[in-house]
Parts: structure tokens; sequence; C-alpha cells
């Protein structure tokens, strides 16, 4: 098997779609239903999409400058090793590469199965959901190409698709009144405790935003577009967040929505008719194929990294003639088959939350550590605004740990008992010195 370096290369526009794909999932159809529970500002409840999209800019542009900085695969794997200790970015690597991207990846395979069972009752949606992984990355270990064309075509479908129900819920009747110019009182709404929760699970709804690190190895030019992709990926993605959101509001009355989990489903049922509603809702589900394709796409790259720097694990970083890292992404598959094979792995995401939001504050206060560290280091890209954008970032990043911290005890202590876990099995794999080191 090949180890030598992929011609292919990825572009802006597939680097651009991996983002848009991994951001655009589950979390904009559901979230408002249980926000207008605390918050029936119109304004406000726009206003929670604006911010939590600023704040993932303020990451994406943090991340950016550690990718032109240190231009590797790998995403905190890789970023961690080098800023702080090898032992701590393993750690974000043992987390990402199996719960971070195989559990996330057949959560979206299941809804996408559940949903497709709803339309025919007979469909067996398990077995449709594995086969949807298989084929993904039947696609994306055949070749890079093949699998960036897909890519970009099934994102492209998806913003399509998204981008005409806003125009269509924009024109269709008139409405439900909404005010959205702020009196004194939405802006106090701004300040209260329920929309501070609310922005932690639209923050949640944001995730993905920082998808194409993991591929910087692959990008045509990383140095030069992979802040672009980020900033343009995390951009377009605000802006169907709030189009989409400000439809939800327009089409249905808030007492509707309250407490309802299929928001988007509702929306179309009273944009369309419960007939039209149903298939467009099915047609909405069917686009987490791109989010499925696009973690696929990304995860295996961070378990090759790690097979690159640790001998124990060398054999997962062999690449095909194509340099399609196929053990890797074999493992990422047979992970995330097991976890679509046995649905209660959803408690595993709550506490794989709590230590994959901590990996990510740590890699944001990195831009500062490795400023510090090494102030001559050639950085082509600075991140815009700082230190204001990473420290915004920041600010948000550690309430939400803390957050979480308080209301699922449990869970984050879970998490952390995992990175002990962590801990013992680097200590058993890197007993074999490393005798070189990637550059960065």
């Amino acid at each position: 098997m090949s180890t030598a370096p992929n011609p292919y290369k990825i572009s802006f526009v597939t680097g651009a779609a991996i983002v848009v794909a991994n951001m655009v999932g589950t979390g904009v159809f559901t979230s408002l239903g249980f926000q207008v529970l605390g918050i029936q500002s119109n304004f406000a409840l726009l206003m929670l999409w604006v911010v939590g999209g600023g704040i993932a800019l303020c990451g994406a542009v943090s991340y950016a400058e550690l990718a032109s900085a240190m231009p590797r695969s790998g995403g905190e794997y890789h970023y961690l090793g080098r800023i702080y200790h090898p032992a701590l970015g393993f750690l974000s690597g043992w987390v990402s590469a199996t719960v971070g991207f195989a559990a996330p990846t057949a959560l979206a395979a299941l809804a996408l199965g559940e949903y497709a069972r709803r339309v025919w009752p007979g469909l067996n949606a398990p077995l449709l959901s594995a086969a949807v992984v298989l084929a993904l990355a039947l696609v994306h270990g055949f070749s890079t190409r093949a699998g960036s064309r897909f890519q970009v075509a099934v994102t492209g479908l998806k913003v399509a698709v998204l981008v005409g129900f806003i125009a269509v819920g924009l024109l269709a009747g008139e409405g439900q009144p909404l005010q959205l110019v702020p009196a004194a009182a939405d802006w106090q709404v701004l300040l209260t405790p329920a929309f501070a929760v609310s922005l932690v699970f639209v923050s949640y709804a944001y995730s993905g935003w920082n998808a194409a690190v993991y591929l910087t190895g692959e990008i045509a030019d990383p140095q030069r577009n992979l802040s672009r992709i980020l900033l343009s990926g995390t951009a377009v993605v605000l802006v169907l967040y709030v189009g989409l959101n400000y439809v939800f509001l327009r089409s249905t009355p808030q007492a509707a929505l309250q407490g309802q989990l299929e928001v988007g489903y509702i929306a179309a049922n009273s944009l369309f008719g419960p007939v039209v509603g149903r298939l467009t809702g099915a047609v909405i589900a069917a686009l987490r194929v791109s989010t499925i394709s696009a973690m696929v796409f990304a995860g295996p790259r961070i378990v090759q990294s790690m097979g690159e720097d640790l001998p124990a694990l060398r054999w997962l970083a062999g690449r095909s003639r194509a340099g399609i890292p196929v053990r890797a992404l074999g493992l990422q598959t047979v992970l995330t088959l097991a976890f679509v094979l046995k649905p209660s792995f959803k408690e595993v995401l709550v506490y794989a939350g709590f230590v994959l939001n901590l990996f990510t504050f740590l890699t944001v206060l990195g831009v500062f550590v490795l400023r510090w560290q090494q102030p001559h280091l050639p950085r082509p890209y600075r991140a815009w605004g700082y230190p204001v954008t990473p420290l915004l970032f920041l600010l948000l990043s550690g309430w939400t740990l803390l957050f979480i911290l308080r209301d699922k005890p449990t869970e984050s202590l879970y998490g952390l008992g995992t990175l002990v876990v962590g801990l013992v099995v680097y200590g058993l794999v890197s007993r074999k010195k490393v005798t070189e080191k990637p550059a960065f």
C-alpha cells in the first residue's frame, strides 16, 4: 500500500462544501421549538442565530491562523499536540476519531432512515442507514476526486433546496405578523438566562465550522485557501440559519411551535399542506446524505495523522495508490456501523460533547499560547480582530462548558473519565519513541 502523497488536491469549493455539510444537520430544524418556550420576542429569536453565527466566525478565524501556521491534516489532534503536549493531542484524536465522528455520522444516518420509514412504513430503517454509510465509504474510499465531486453535488443540492424553501416561505401568503424592529424590551431579552441557555444549543447547531482543518494537508494551497474555506462556509450557514428561522416564525404561530421537535416539518405543513409538507420534510431529511458524506470524508484523516506519529498505530497511516487513508476510513466505517446497529449509543454523545467542546476551547486558546511561544513563526493568515475575536469565542465556549458541567455533572464526569482511559492508551502506544516529528 502506497504512502505517497495524494496527487489530487481538494479545492476551495469542495472544502467549503464540507464545512457547510458538516454544519447543516438536525439542529436548525429542531431548536426553535424549545427556544420559543422561554423567548417570545421574534427579534431576540433571530438574534440567537446571528450571535451564534458570529461566535462560530470568531472560532473560524482562530482556527484559520493555526492552520496557516501548521498546515497539516488532523485538526485539534495536530494543534494541541504541537502547542501543548503530544498526550493532549492524542486525547483529542482519541475522542474525535471515534465518538466525535463515528457517533454523529451514525446519528445522521439513523435520522435519515427514520424519515424514510415515515414515507415508506415497511422500510427497514437501520438497514437503510447502514447501506448509506457503506455506500458513502465506498465513494470516498475509491477516489478523492470522485468523493470531492460527490460532496460538492450533494451539498449544492442541499443549499439549493434550503434556499428554495426560504424563498417560498417569504413569498407564500401573508404569513404571521412579525415585529422585528427591536423595542427596549427586546434588547433586554438578550440579557436573560433564557437567551443564554438557548445560545448554548444554537452553538451546537453551528458545530462543524472547523471541519476542513482535518483535511488541511490535502487542500490546495491551504495557507491561502483554508481561511477562505472556513469563513465562507460559516457565513453561508449563518445566512441560511437566519433565513430558515425567519420562515419558521413567519409561517407558523409560536404557539404551534412551542415544545415541538420537528419544526421544519411543522413549517412545511403550514406552507404546503400535509401531503406536500410531508414530502418536503422527507426531502430535507434525505439531504442528510451530504452531512454523512462530509463526516465520512473528514474523520479518517485524524486517525491517519495519529498513525503517522505513533509507531504502535502505524498500520492506520497506510494510504491507497490514490492517496486515500483506506485503513483509517475502514476503522471509522466499522465504528459507525456498530453505532447504527446499536442505537442506544446516543447517550454517549452527551458526554462526548463536553470533552469535544473542551478541546475546541483549548485549541482557540492555543492562538494566544502559540503567539507567545513562537512569535516569529510564519503566519500567512492572522486571526481577524485578534485578540477580540478569539476572546469572544473563549467566553461563550467557557460559559458553555460550565453550563454543561453544572447541568450534566454525571455525563461530564464520564467524559473526563474517557480522557483518563485515553491517557492509559496513550501510555501504551507511545512506549516506542517516534524518531522523527512531523514539521509544522
